[in-house]
């Protein structure tokens, strides 16, 4: 597997290789904040904490979604 995407990543253009590398950045700051926002005890901002946890699932499943849309991206 690890091989198949090494092979596809080298046949892409610079370009469709930089989006790649911006979109992989991305989701891992979309899980690291919904993180964040789950597990920080002083936080910055005033918010309840049902609404921190909300936010936080709510980002770590868009980087989820994010996530299946770069692995079937990379599979074309």
């Amino acid at each position: 597997m690890i091989q198949n995407f090494v092979n596809s990543f080298q046949k892409k253009s610079l370009k469709e290789r930089f989006l790649l590398v911006m979109g992989i950045l991305f989701l891992m700051s979309y899980l690291t904040l919904g993180i964040l926002f789950i597990f920080m005890k002083p936080f910055p901002f005033p918010m309840q904490y049902n609404y921190r946890v909300a936010f936080g699932v709510l980002l770590i499943v868009y980087s989820i979604i994010r996530f299946t849309r770069i692995i079937n991206d990379s599979k074309n």
